[in-house]
């Protein structure tokens, strides 16, 4: 009787053990790789505009550069039957005349309970309401910089809310993270120009999506994400002349308590740069979304809009929505020749308008113009690593000579297009032309307006015979005073497989 209970709790211990093993051993089921090399060669003083950017800041602005990437990644849908599922990933190159020589791009885990999950690391995140590989590039939360590291929590898939028979859909998120370019930084900043150390990141979103296709062919979908730069230290901010105030502008530090993380999720506090005229503590940005998408039995078409705004002067309707992007796409019936067709229209150079006046006992009148899109007096800006964290046609930092980190060409008007198609099993192919013309910024505008035009053609090849394989080439070229003239070619090789399966 004895032996008996003793063996229970040996059984119990075993059979939990047995269990553990199981689940770890789950952990490293398909296990999906990716090894992917890539090089570029062009003339010109840049690499043509559309070799660069949109590509998570894994590239280059300079005519000849190239990476070999490896990584490995198990995502969370393996565990699609279970309630708690398990993701993660780790993506790193070794880079040549890029602004690092090893990068760190992805390292992540993400752990999902039913509807939620908490994401941890540095992930390289889908634009909201876009075709990936064919729009301009969204405005606030885009995919043309490195990934920030962050903590992330999300209804990361549209949740269907309960009681509403299918036709109302809810998606959110909230994220604070640290942005990692201090070393860029300082190595890239001239003497006495702003540069910042150790700035924090804030993120928060959420969309309501209305339609059951079941139903009815139309789906709506409206949201609102604002984004924030906070914390952390500034060197050389920018005073006010006509500020009074004590504080000095060579060197602030805010720190990273409680109140800053606070002010940052509903803005509020000040910065000292403020100085006499008080704002909110931080650089807050963001966006409003709404697209509206007919579905056929064969094809369909969306309607989509993205307005901009700094700071509160946008935010709402007071001063009248000028600054926008209107996209259309369209996915066609099924041929060989053109699958999706995407054209946007950006505009966001009215800022407001050109005046800027705070309140003073003098003239009380509240004038919020000059937005100054990008830019901050006290933050390098809405960039990570030189390249803006938004649309890039917003011209990024990293093309300046002259060590400033700042948006030089953020009042632009531009005409985008994108064209994808699949001529047969094993070759697709996408085009993307873009005319933009830019007056630089109301504080520093350029003499006359100057352009670019942008063009790329890449083709996609996966041979049937090289399971795995992709070879990917592209040619493309600058046009125009905006980046000079330039015309260049990329190629990729690309092998992905699943390691282990089920």
């Amino acid at each position: 009787m004895r032996l008996h209970k003793q063996l229970i709790p040996l059984c119990v211990l075993a059979l939990t053990t047995l269990n553990a093993n199981a689940q770890l051993e789950r952990l490293w089921t398909n296990l999906e790789y990716k090894a992917e090399l890539n090089a570029v060669y062009s003339d010109g003083d840049y690499a043509p505009f559309w070799l660069t950017n949109n590509k998570y800041g894994l590239s280059s602005i300079k005519n000849k550069s190239g990476y070999l990437r490896a990584g490995l990644f198990r995502s969370a849908t393996n565990d699609s039957v279970r309630n708690w599922r398990i993701g993660y990933g780790i993506d790193l190159a070794a880079a040549v005349r890029h602004t690092s020589k090893f990068i760190p791009q992805q390292w992540y885990l993400d752990v999902h309970y039913k509807q939620v999950a908490l994401s941890l690391g540095q992930k390289e995140r889908p634009m909201e309401l876009r075709n990936q590989a064919l729009s301009s590039g969204a405005m606030t939360s885009g995919i043309n910089a490195r990934p920030v590291p962050q903590i992330r929590f999300e209804l990361p898939d549209f949740w269907t809310i309960p009681g509403t028979k299918n036709w109302v859909h809810l998606k959110a998120h909230i994220a604070y993270g640290l942005f990692s370019d201090n070393s860029w930084q300082t190595d890239f900043v001239s003497p006495g120009r702003r540069y910042n150390q150790n700035v924090l990141y804030h993120s928060k979103a959420g969309f309501l999506r209305i339609g059951n296709l079941e139903k009815f062919p139309i789906i709506l979908t409206g949201g609102f994400e604002m984004n924030a730069q906070f914390g952390g230290e500034a060197w050389n901010v920018i005073k006010r002349p006509d500020d009074t105030s004590d504080f000095d502008p060579s060197y602030v530090y805010v720190g990273h308590g409680l109140s800053q993380f606070w002010n940052a999720f509903i803005p509020g506090g000040s910065d000292a740069a403020d100085g006499d005229y008080k704002n909110v503590e931080g650089n807050h940005l963001g966006s409003w979304h709404i697209s509206a998408q007919y579905h056929a039995d064969n094809w369909s078409v969306r309607g989509y809009a993205e307005h901009f705004y700094e700071d509160h002067s946008q935010l709402f309707w007071q001063y009248g929505w000028k600054d926008m992007i209107y996209g259309v796409e369209a996915e066609l019936p099924k041929n060989p020749f053109v699958g999706t067709f995407v054209y946007e229209h950006i505009r966001t150079n009215d800022q407001t308008g050109g005046v800027y006046h705070d309140a003073t006992d003098i003239v009380p009148d509240q004038i919020s113009g000059m937005d100054n899109y990008y830019n901050n007096a006290m933050y390098t800006g809405w960039q990570h690593w030189g390249m803006g964290m938004g649309n890039p046609l917003l011209i990024s930092p990293i093309y300046n000579n002259d060590g400033r980190i700042e948006f030089k060409h953020n009042r632009i008007v531009a005409h985008h297009f994108g064209v994808a198609g699949q001529p047969s099993s094993e070759l697709g192919y996408r085009i993307l032309y873009t005319h933009t013309k830019s007056w630089g910024t109301y504080v520093v505008p350029t003499t006359d307006p100057q352009y670019g035009n942008y063009f790329m053609l890449e083709l996609n090849y996966q041979p049937k015979f090289l399971k795995g394989f992709s070879f990917i080439g592209a040619v493309a070229t600058n046009g125009g005073n905006l980046l000079g003239n330039s015309k260049g070619a990329m190629i990729t090789i690309r092998k992905s497989g699943i390691l282990r399966r089920k």
